[in-house]
């Protein structure tokens, strides 16, 4: 990028301002002012104050600043959980069109795809996450990507700080940096692509998944985690399926892959059996077993020995001794016995999604499923409030979305095939 454009440098603060201004005029509601769009509008943008004090706490080594910046984060991700679970109960939903046109709307997105995806592949000193992986110890535990884990190096903080066009940067790291940063770059693609067919196919208009996936990219985190495919990854699998939920086969097979790059995806399985219960349950059941079956005969063909691969299979599932987890994030700056309740919160709220809504659809399976992965958040041991991107696109999907009463299961999924005699 700056080979192209000399001088070319845009600051945190700046890309802040810049950005809650362009989401207020292209999507804020000046003549409905007391509009739940507006609200959610005003709380994605409330994010970025919270970003804002982790990152300058982090460049100027005042943890006071960055504790503010957790807190903060987890004060807008509680309303947004409380937002996200009222959801299934607002039956009227108004079309309200963005500020600006289709093809507007397609030509902001594809600029701002272009400039992120540059993001990437320039030196991100500029953003969070550099700051980030300078904090990071190299010897800390991933986040549990197993059996992916050569893959998960990619994204620690040797990966970030390496700038590939320098001659002494070893050729195996570049070439790792470089496949992090092409892993990174699709899988935006996919979470865009998947939001912009969502629209399409299942809201019944393609402004309205334009609409949403150029809010995305627009969002202040995006900006600043472009590159951690620990993020992204797992929410271009997610999206799509939610995409893909009238198969219920391909659906438990997309769920399933996040689940083993991230084993929180396994807490969505009491929503979306429940709300395949009717019809699909099994098929979904199976495609979910299915590819966890493989990835498991993976890495024990992967493994050098047995403790090596209970050590991994452990991580592939997030089984680990919560008080000797090491902690980071909000929970670094907090004593980890409150940590105890909110964890037993969240398992009854995923249990609780099982049963409701007693009758489920569409919507509810999708704000329900960015409610359990914004959950997640009040207890993810590793930099907790930060990981937004394994549930910003399905917020962002909800906020957008119509009434989508008639999607439920037994209309939706086709049934299973039967066996000729």
């Amino acid at each position: 990028m700056q080979e192209i454009l000399f001088g070319y440098k845009l600051n945190p603060t700046t890309w802040a301002y810049i950005s809650a201004l362009m989401m207020v005029g292209v999507y804020f509601k000046f003549q409905r002012l007391w509009s739940v769009r507006n609200l959610d509008l005003a709380a994605l943008i409330a994010f970025s104050p919270g970003l804002l004090l982790v990152y300058h706490g982090l460049l100027k080594q005042l943890p006071e600043l960055i504790q503010a910046g957790y807190v903060w984060l987890f004060a807008v991700g509680l309303f947004f959980l409380i937002r996200l679970l009222l959801d299934p109960v607002m039956v009227r939903r108004p079309l309200l069109d963005p500020n600006l046109s289709a093809g507007g709307l397609a030509f902001t997105g594809a600029a701002l795809l272009v400039f992120l995806m540059a993001n990437v592949i320039t030196s991100p000193k500029e953003r969070l996450e550099y700051l980030l992986a300078q904090q990071e110890s190299p010897a800390s535990p991933g986040l549990g990507y197993a059996p992916f884990q050569s893959f998960s190096s990619l994204s620690n903080q040797e990966i970030i700080l390496v700038d590939p066009s320098r001659p002494e940067t070893p050729r195996g790291l570049s070439f790792r940096a470089t496949a992090t940063h092409a892993v990174a770059i699709l899988a935006h693609l996919a979470v865009v692509a998947g939001m912009v067919w969502i629209g399409f196919r299942h809201f019944d208009n393609s402004h309205t998944g334009v609409a949403a996936a150029t809010l995305y990219l627009l969002t202040f985190y995006t900006s600043q985690l472009t590159s951690q495919v620990e993020h992204v990854a797992p929410a271009a699998l997610l999206v799509w399926a939610i995409a893909a939920y009238r198969r219920p086969a391909v659906a438990g097979v997309l769920i399933g892959l996040a689940a083993g790059l991230i084993f929180y995806p396994l807490f969505l399985l009491p929503l979306w059996c429940g709300f395949y219960w009717r019809r699909g349950v099994i098929r979904f059941v199976l495609g979910v077993t299915a590819v966890l079956a493989a990835m498991v005969i993976l890495l024990a063909v992967l493994s050098s020995d047995f403790g090596s691969f209970a050590a991994q299979l452990g991580q592939m599932f997030g089984i680990r001794n919560p008080f000797t987890a090491q902690l980071s994030g909000f929970w670094g700056y907090f004593d980890s016995a409150y940590r105890i309740p909110v964890v037993a919160a969240f398992a009854a709220l995923c249990g609780g999604l099982a049963l409701w809504p007693a009758h489920k659809n569409l919507g509810t399976l999708l704000s329900c499923s960015a409610a359990v992965m914004l959950a997640t958040q009040f207890w993810h041991a590793d930099q907790g409030g930060l990981c937004m991107a394994w549930y910003l696109p399905l917020l962002i999907l909800t906020i957008f979305r119509p009434n989508l009463e008639d999607r439920v299961a037994l209309s939706a999924v086709s049934p299973a095939p039967r066996r000729k005699r």
